[in-house]
């Protein structure tokens, strides 16, 4: 008896070490496969559920090729090390307005030129960066914007020690808008006056597990976990903690929320989210028909006069 117990034991005992190896395997993997810049695959893709890396990117047809022909280029370190990289682009005519306009998923500064154009267009000075391990800047992971905040910040400071009087606002698009939204909780300084963000999700944690849900019909726990657990340690940061929704709880100055009502990709939803839980001085843009990232595109129209309003409400006449 006691020894068809010990067998039983060491049985069980074999099967929870092997389920333990197994779920910490399929967390490196999800790890390697979302985190790590050597991946080129596409995101999470899975038959119809596949979302290309010019829709996470942010990029836009338009002017695909003004930014890089029209830009300056500018490094700098990191508070952690690394060497960062950014597009400039100044007005011929003196501006004390300046946007930083942030890229998505894989992207780069330069998949952002069909924005930066815009933005040029209406008076403002341009800093478009590399968000670390995209583009020319250095890093060993993607950092879905929780690190990329602290850069973005640095880069805005780079530009108010060169302009004091400087206007910033701060634009991104997919994970760029979750980077401006994780940027808006740390203390900015009084020259950032507002925020705009195109298609931003809540937090990784709800990213991802709605992606393992969609994409593969697994369950968040306990692969979520153990895949935040591994990037905790190889990449300093969470998924919980990296919260753009915690963030914009803290945001003090004017902001604008964009999202297409055919978004499944950072589901429509989380607009709402985000939106409600700002308390600043704060406007909501819905485009009707337009999935991921495909708001510019949809309404062009609708989507940059209602920028252009909001900035000159915050921004260029104030």
């Amino acid at each position: 008896m006691k020894k068809r117990t010990k067998i039983i034991i060491s049985t069980v005992l074999v099967f929870i070490v092997l389920a333990i190896a197994g779920i910490f395997l399929g967390a490196l993997y999800l790890y390697n496969f979302a985190l790590n810049p050597k991946n080129r695959k596409d995101v999470f893709t899975k038959d119809s559920t596949a979302v290309s890396r010019s829709e996470t990117s942010g990029k836009a047809k338009e002017n695909p090729d003004w930014l890089k022909e029209n830009s300056t280029e500018e490094y700098m370190n990191s508070n952690d090390g690394l060497k960062l990289h950014a597009y400039q682009v100044q007005q011929k005519k003196k501006s004390d307005l300046y946007a930083v306009i942030v890229h998505g998923y894989k992207g780069n500064g330069l998949k952002m030129s069909s924005y930066a154009k815009r933005f040029y267009d209406m008076g403002f000075n341009l800093v478009v960066p590399d968000l670390r391990a995209h583009g020319k800047s250095e890093g060993n992971y993607i950092g879905m914007g929780w690190h990329d905040r602290l850069d973005v910040l640095k880069w805005t400071n780079s530009i108010i020690e060169k302009n004091e009087n400087a206007k910033v606002v701060l634009f991104g698009v997919s994970m760029g808008a979750a980077t401006v939204m994780m940027a808006s909780g740390e203390k900015m300084p009084q020259q950032v006056k507002a925020i705009i963000e195109d298609c931003g999700y809540t937090s990784v944690e709800a990213e991802f597990k709605k992606e393992l849900k969609t994409a593969f019909n697994l369950p968040s726990f306990p692969l979520l976990n153990a895949a935040s657990l591994i990037t905790d340690i190889k990449a300093g940061y969470n998924f919980k903690e990296a919260s753009a929704i915690n963030q914009v709880k803290k945001l003090k100055k004017p902001a604008l929320f964009i999202h297409g009502d055919k978004d499944t990709f950072v589901p429509f939803s989380m607009l709402d989210e985000v939106y409600n839980a700002a308390s600043c001085e704060k406007e909501k843009l819905v485009v009707k028909g337009a999935g991921h990232a495909k708001s510019s595109s949809v309404d062009s129209d609708l989507y940059w006069g209602t920028i252009k309003n909001f900035l000159n409400k915050h921004v260029t006449n104030n």
